[in-house]
């Protein structure tokens, strides 16, 4: 479901009684204060704008690209190689989706070639900032009319970045893997239109890594048997740590509801009684979390017959790994609850 200033001196016109020494040292003093006025904006107090120029002025042959999570950055990393230099300067220990960059982040993001967007509202902090509309490559705009609302808006507190509330558009999109494909083709086309002399290796590095999304896409069809509607209706009930697995519901069929719980936090008991009236409707007997729960939450969960498994997101860069063998795991975790 981001050049440089043309300079041309005018004709300056010298007394003859001055001189031929005064004229070109009044003409040089002239032109060089007109440099100095002119130039002024780009460099800017502090060096910062040189900075910038330095970060989009790579040479020719590679791409700067600035991306808002680390699916992005992988796609960008396995279809760019070497041609491309990825920028992404999220915390680990942050959510990108809800993550705000500083003055000097988004100053880096301005001066990238390339400014790829996840789409479908995914990171909040995009709509605020001045970015150049030309760099913007929103991944997900080829199947925004295939965007997912959120039935219920729901503000919560993880991590340093404070309060935040899910609701509206559905944001992780890339859990649907015929999806993360057309994400991964629009990188590979903005890099091609960037780029067309490395056009070639861009298109052989999009097909390899087409390959191994579209592996993940018929690994869990295998087991979840999107394909036969009676199976699937036939599949475990499942409850949702955390309300961002609607994509991957929806195109491997999953019986899935979400609560609102931290893998990092154990819930209260308010949250406990919000999850048995879940459950008196929705009798789940497996919990997918975005990350390993606390033993005390999986305890008390296996007194309700709920046993717990790891679906992670990925939004950001994993402890160990990588995107693929992250994802690869996460099929073998969901797995469990089908056998």
């Amino acid at each position: 479901m981001v050049g440089k200033t043309p300079v041309r001196s005018g004709s300056l016109e010298i007394a003859e009684s001055t001189g031929l020494g005064l004229r070109s040292a009044l003409a040089g003093a002239l032109i060089g204060s007109l440099l100095s006025v002119m130039l002024s904006p780009l460099t800017g107090c502090n060096g910062e704008g040189q900075k910038q120029a330095a970060i989009g002025s790579a040479a020719r042959g590679t791409l700067t690209v600035a991306v808002v999570n680390y699916p992005l950055q992988y796609f960008a990393e396995r279809i760019g190689g070497d041609q491309v230099r990825v920028y992404f300067p999220a915390p680990a220990d942050e959510d990108p989706a809800f993550w705000i960059p500083t003055a000097d982040e988004v100053a880096a993001y301005q001066a990238a070639d390339l400014i790829l967007l996840n789409g479908a509202t995914y990171a909040k902090w995009v709509p605020k900032a001045s970015l150049p509309s030309s760099k913007l490559v929103n991944t997900s705009a080829g199947f925004s009319d295939w965007y997912l609302q959120m039935d219920d808006a729901v503000t919560h507190s993880h991590g340093p970045g404070g309060e935040h509330a899910h609701t509206g558009t559905a944001f992780t999109t890339w859990l649907d893997f015929t999806q993360a494909v057309a994400q991964a083709q629009a990188v590979r086309d903005a890099f091609v239109r960037q780029r067309p002399d490395h056009a070639e290796v861009f298109r052989a590095n999009f097909v390899a890594l087409e390959t191994d999304l579209s592996a993940l896409d018929r690994q869990l069809n295998e087991f979840t048997n999107l394909s036969d509607s009676a199976a699937a209706q036939d599949g475990p009930t499942l409850v949702a740590s955390h309300p961002v697995y609607q994509y991957l519901a929806r195109r491997y069929g999953l019986d899935l509801q979400a609560v609102m719980w931290e893998p990092d936090t154990v819930p209260d008991l308010s949250q406990w009684n919000a999850l048995d009236q879940l459950l008196a409707s929705h009798p789940a007997r497996w919990m997918i979390w975005e990350g390993e729960p606390l033993s005390a939450s999986t305890a008390q969960l296996a007194e309700r017959d709920i046993g717990s498994l790891v679906f992670d997101p990925c939004g950001n860069r994993p402890a160990s790994g990588d995107f693929l063998s992250v994802m690869r795991q996460n099929i073998v975790n969901l797995r469990v609850a089908f056998d």
